[in-house]
């Protein structure tokens, strides 16, 4: 396991909770703009999974390192709902006009979520600093 590994996971999370909260701060500003397509973003883990690491803890933890990354950001492929507004330039035919599918609530939950998380791993980047610093108090 090297010396910088549990920063390099905590920074991959950072990176990862950053874009999430972006993406859902877009999807809040744009919830009544006419055309806009909700996107998600999709993580993937880097690296070994914590149940293995956890299954060969007694052994050498060489290639213990990992994290999470951003494997895309994709369109939502749910329809847009319809709100009836003929008197508007964007309305069909039939006089609705497609709204995006964004749900407030449902993303300010998700928005805390991604909060919480981004604070976790600021939380494991000051451990780690604090592990740092009284290392090199010891070798003094």
């Amino acid at each position: 396991m090297g010396l910088f590994d549990g920063i390099d996971t905590a920074g991959s999370g950072l990176s990862a909770q950053q874009l999430r909260m972006d993406i859902t701060s877009e999807k809040l500003a744009n919830a009544d703009t006419p055309g806009y397509r909700r996107q998600n973003v999709s993580l993937q883990s880097i690296g070994q999974s914590f149940g293995s690491i956890l299954a060969g803890a007694g052994e050498t933890l060489a290639s213990a390192s990992g994290g999470v990354e951003v494997s895309g950001v994709t369109a939502d492929a749910t329809p847009d709902k319809l709100v009836y507004d003929p008197s508007s330039p964007l309305a069909n035919a039939q006089g609705y006009v497609p709204m995006p599918n964004v749900d407030t609530v449902s993303e300010m939950t998700d928005l805390i979520d991604e909060q919480n998380s981004y604070q976790a791993d600021v939380t494991a980047m000051q451990t780690n600093k604090q592990l740092f610093t009284q290392t090199l108090g010891l070798l003094k």
